[in-house]
């Protein structure tokens, strides 16, 4: 069973930064697959980014292509995601996601993942 820890989230203006990580445990980590989503009130969850296990492929939604980074270190069991030019519509709750792979592919949907972190939450002020 994967264990899902997310960190980092905070109030920040239009145009800044801020740093997400989440720390795994309970699996091989470079077994993982990664990725991100987010959820603003009202909406449904949305795709933000993924990372394949040795974190050579990277994947990215068309809204924060550009802007976000994410990234994994193998040796801390730990998947960030770098977001800059943060904007009031990143405004949400991210959630870190991972599902266990035999092959080392990034994944897209939220469906294709079984587990998840509690979420983190963004808040962009204009």
């Amino acid at each position: 069973q994967v264990q899902l820890v997310e960190s980092g989230g905070g109030l920040v203006q239009a145009g800044g930064s801020l740093r997400l990580s989440c720390a795994a445990s309970g699996r091989t980590f470079s077994d993982l697959a990664m990725g991100w989503f987010r959820q603003a009130p009202g909406k449904e969850r949305e795709f933000v980014a993924a990372i394949n296990r040795s974190g050579n492929r990277l994947d990215y939604s068309d809204s924060v292509k550009g802007r976000f980074t994410i990234s994994r270190d193998n040796a801390k069991d730990t998947v960030y995601l770098q977001m800059s030019s943060l904007k009031p519509e990143d405004t949400a709750v991210y959630y870190c996601a991972a599902q266990p792979l035999g092959v080392d592919i990034f994944l897209r949907r939220a469906t294709q993942y079984n587990a998840w972190g509690q979420g983190t939450q963004v808040t962009v002020s204009s």
